[in-house]
């Protein structure tokens, strides 16, 4: 078998070996796991500003109803300004109510391109904007160095920016797990095959991956085969996540694509609220599958390269935006409020009269997680953020 056709054998892995220290953190065995929503989800339709007339004004045919205990296709009630969406009522609404889950509006980055590989770039590299990028150091591959002990997977088809760097980290395409099309014996032949050769330990380190996946979801391939009912989508793969995160891997990369709504995203239903359920009952099944005893060490945060117009266009959906609303939850999270600065929602606030400011940048977000979660001083932060904004005061999200 030939070199390529081990690296679309659905595992690959890059650089070199995953060390085997210890969490530079405390006692805890923490795990973290990013999920990028692709395509610039449209933040106000989901976490809504329902205290805003100008919302309403701006949005005549996707709004959402303020929040109406008689309307069940009203926004479910935050706090006096922020609603959320309808299709969360049974999934994440309930992490609300439990403190497990925060907002944090007007989040972002300062790339102002409006390009979703320009801003998603950006985001996932985590270097200072205006100079020369460096494509293969992303801001987690930063993070996994620092973590020393961290055993970090990315759930993608293909490596993500955002892992590059100096570590193995082998990636696993969580929607189509089926039968290793590479047997036993072919796995011993390849790796014999790259013994002494560069790529030695990323092969055994992809051949490993493998097999710890497959180990972990033989119980659910042998209910599907007894015709159990089985989750579809987002949640089918959240749950397959959490049984890898529980059993192997504390730090994990996930991309959910298909949030670019030009035309007719429709309001409490239609195309985005159907994204937004699915979104939501994939997190609240993470949860679930994660348990008791994982939960509490566990931070999920959701994010997107950008938000989107805020008035809808002539098409009935949103355009290529700038601010965003960030999610953050988890056992440990100092949820069931909004985080970080805010600002009117009004025509006069709008950035270049169009789409949400970013008042909280990403980076500072991220390293205020990493230094709660995990207690990395502000030398480790600075190598994973250079010249970042540093974490506001009353940033505590953990």
């Amino acid at each position: 078998m030939h070199r390529r056709d081990f690296l679309s054998a659905g595992l690959a892995a890059t650089a070199v070996a995953v060390g085997g220290r210890a969490w530079s953190a405390p006692a805890t065995d923490q795990r973290l796991l990013v999920i990028f929503l692709r395509g610039g989800y449209d933040a106000m339709n989901v976490v809504i500003p329902t205290s805003s007339d100008f919302y309403y004004e701006s949005r005549p045919t996707i709004a959402i109803a303020r929040p109406d205990p008689a309307n069940p296709n009203a926004a479910l009630p935050l706090d006096s300004d922020w609603s959320l969406h309808p299709a969360l009522k049974d999934s994440l609404y309930p992490l609300w109510t439990k403190k497990q889950i925060a907002f944090v509006p007007f989040a972002g980055t300062d790339d102002m391109t409006r390009s979703h590989f320009e801003t998603q770039d950006t985001i996932e590299l985590g270097q200072p904007g205006g100079g020369p990028r460096n494509y293969r150091s992303g801001f987690m591959g930063r993070l996994a160095k620092e973590l020393s002990g961290g055993r970090p997977i990315a759930f993608t088809a293909q490596p993500p920016l955002a892992f590059q760097g100096p570590m193995s980290v082998p990636n696993l395409n969580i929607t189509s797990v089926s039968k290793p099309g590479v047997d036993d014996q072919q796995a011993k032949l390849i790796q014999e095959m790259y013994r002494g050769h560069d790529l030695e330990a990323a092969v055994k380190e992809g051949f490993s991956a493998r097999d710890k996946a497959y180990a972990a979801l033989a119980g659910e391939m042998v209910a599907a085969n007894r015709n159990a009912i089985s989750p579809s989508g987002f949640e089918l793969a959240a749950r397959r996540v959490a049984r890898l995160m529980k059993a192997d891997y504390n730090l994990a990369f996930l991309d959910v694509g298909g949030w670019d709504t030009h035309v007719n995203q429709g309001g409490a239903t239609g195309v985005l609220a159907d994204r937004i359920g699915q979104l939501g009952r994939g997190l609240a099944g993470l949860a679930e599958d994660l348990g008791p005893n994982t939960w509490p060490n566990t931070t999920v945060v959701v994010i997107s390269e950008f938000g989107r117009t805020f008035k809808e266009n002539g098409d009935r959906g949103t355009d290529h935006g700038h601010g965003s609303v960030y999610w953050a939850l988890g056992g440990s999270i100092r949820g069931g409020r909004l985080v970080g600065e805010q600002a009117p929602i009004n025509q006069a606030a709008l950035n270049e009269s169009r789409d949400l400011p970013v008042l909280s940048d990403y980076r500072a977000m991220f390293s205020s997680i990493a230094q709660q979660q995990h207690g990395l001083r502000d030398d480790q932060i600075e190598r994973i953020f250079p010249n970042a904004p540093r974490p506001m005061s009353g940033w505590r999200l953990i």
